[in-house]
């Protein structure tokens, strides 16, 4: 691992001749009389389509080249704390790129987006958008030709080899009308899995599940053969809580897909599968036969964890991060293993679960995003700019440029400690005062920073190890840019999720029957979704054609 305490160095030499420059006062040209206004905490954005401009960022390569960014501002401050100065300076020089930072408070972004968009002369070159999936108003802008198409461009591996190495099932979120229009923002994809009690698994002479039926039979004798040995019947399988994510992570064992799924060549929703049907009669079946709590569906989720740690249930189906955070409770609680109270109990987690022995594990997949980046044809009209743009993207992932976003300079604000991992100097202080505060919002952590010399647990190893190999077994919605693009998905999704989502918990809780469960099935065609179908499905018929999809 190459030590990045070159900046310690830099910095202050950099700093320096930025004031010397300011000093002189000089224009020389278009490129380097742009106003700095990431060193000053100005809110301006670069003025749109300035074709000087555009020229002057491939004039020569020492020049810097001058772009744009309207980026969420989630605590204030950005970049403007104490120290700031030292690293905008530090990835000004490593990126070679002068950025005029445009910081919009997160609670007015999506108002302040929309006045943006329709002021050409004032857009930004970069912007940023927070959510999933994009809102109809990016949406309609894309349709118009707005943004710039990105799929030609980032899978230039020696041009960006970081930003190349973006998953194409992830880039399906931001496309629309079979281009890719926003660079995500990346998060785990591996990230769900189950988590249990590894001493009380022991106890019982239970090995790690493989199949469904597997989990089934753990979460049983969880429940009936009292693994914590207080003579008691109180203890259950899987902890349950009205937040009804880990259905949908069995429904993606059992091979029903992941909100949607493919079948015959047509994208249906995944109740209208038989895998669906077979997942929540599984979880009847286990709460018919007590092994999750009766009142499961009325819990609060911020109990939901408490469960498992107070040693009420063995098993957890959610992130993986949160079973790795129960497995730390146990450590910094000193809470016993019940088969040797010297030690301390733990957690074993499991990425992939098959449906049987004769089909392969799988997971269901995170959208592997938080958000996205859409670069503007207004502001960036040739493809000196976008390239530009997309050399600054591409650059703040590199190692160095994580440890600055994360981290600040190396010899103030962090250190290499006797193990030649980072410590951080400045651990005592609130995310938003410290000097590199915001510049991980311009970051798309794509390869990631899996490589980082960061002091790590063993179990936060183990995490992460499982989350990269789920990759390989993460089952993606299918249709997770078509039914952004649906008009009708816009308008009535979300009382459609609700139908279906109350629907089977309605079902598996005992409330309704089989076929007031197919009623509502019947009902959510009748209020829109048959009309989504057919609208997903003209677009997906439309790739097909065109070869976006195989």
């Amino acid at each position: 691992m190459k030590k990045f305490n070159k900046f310690a160095a830099l910095f202050l030499v950099i700093a320096m001749a930025a004031t010397m420059l300011a000093a002189c006062g000089k224009k020389d040209d278009a490129t380097t009389a742009a106003p700095t206004t990431a060193a000053s905490g100005e809110t301006t954005t670069a003025a749109a389509g300035d074709d000087t401009q555009a020229a002057d960022t491939t004039a020569a390569p020492t020049e810097k080249a001058h772009i744009s960014m309207m980026c969420i501002d989630h605590q204030g401050h950005a970049l403007k704390n104490v120290g700031a100065e030292e690293v905008i300076a530090a990835y000004e020089e490593y990126t070679n790129t002068t950025v005029d930072w445009n910081w919009v408070a997160n609670d007015s972004y999506e108002d302040v987006l929309g006045v943006t968009l329709m002021d050409k002369k004032n857009m930004p070159m970069i912007i940023t958008w927070g959510s999933a999936s994009l809102s109809s108003t990016l949406i309609q802008a894309a349709q118009n030709d707005a943004f710039w198409d990105l799929s030609q461009y980032i899978y230039d591996a020696e041009k960006y080899p970081n930003l190349s190495q973006m998953n194409e099932e992830v880039n399906k979120a931001f496309m629309v009308d079979g281009k890719l229009v926003g660079l995500y923002r990346s998060r785990p994809i591996g990230r769900n899995g189950l988590g249990y009690r590894t001493d009380w698994a022991e106890k019982l002479g239970l090995s790690e599940p493989k199949t469904v039926e597997d989990v089934y039979n753990m979460a049983k004798a969880f429940t009936t053969q009292d693994p914590d040995g207080n003579g008691k019947d109180d203890t259950y399988g899987i902890a349950m809580c009205k937040y009804t994510g880990p259905v949908d992570i069995v429904q993606a064992w059992f091979g029903a897909g992941n909100t949607w799924a493919e079948r015959d060549g047509k994208l249906v929703p995944v109740h209208q599968t038989e895998e669906y049907m077979e997942a929540v009669e599984w979880f009847k079946r286990m709460y018919d036969e007590g092994l999750i709590y009766e009142d499961w569906a009325v819990r609060e989720t911020n109990t939901w964890s408490d469960m498992v740690q107070k040693g009420e249930c063995g098993m957890f189906l959610d992130v993986l991060d949160n079973s790795r955070r129960i497995w730390d409770y146990f450590v910094d609680n000193n809470i016993p293993s019940v088969v040797d109270p010297s030690q301390t109990a733990s957690m074993t987690l499991v990425g992939g679960i098959a449906k049987d022995a004769n089909s392969e594990p799988s997971t269901l997949a995170t959208a592997g995003q938080g958000g996205c980046y859409l670069i503007t044809k207004a502001a960036a009209p040739t493809e000196a700019d976008l390239e530009a743009c997309l050399h600054f993207l591409d650059k703040m992932n590199d190692d160095e440029m994580y440890i600055l976003a994360d981290y600040g300079i190396e010899g103030r604000d962090w250190e290499y400690d006797e193990n030649g991992k980072i410590k951080d100097l400045n651990a005592g202080k609130e995310v938003s005062e410290k000097p590199q505060n915001g510049l991980n919002q311009c970051v798309t952590y794509v390869p990631g920073t899996g490589n980082l010399p960061l002091n790590r647990t063993e179990r936060s190893v183990i995490e992460e190890g499982i989350k990269k190999a789920n990759e390989d077994i993460a089952v993606f919605n299918p249709a997770i840019g078509y039914t952004s693009n649906s008009a009708t998905f816009a308008s009535v999704g979300a009382d459609l999720n609700d139908i279906m989502t109350s629907a089977r918990t309605q079902y598996i809780c005992g409330t309704i029957d089989k076929a007031e469960f197919e009623a509502q099935m019947q009902l959510w065609l009748d209020r829109g979704g048959a009309q989504v179908i057919e609208e997903v499905n003209a677009q997906y018929e439309a790739d097909k054609a065109a070869g976006v999809v195989k």
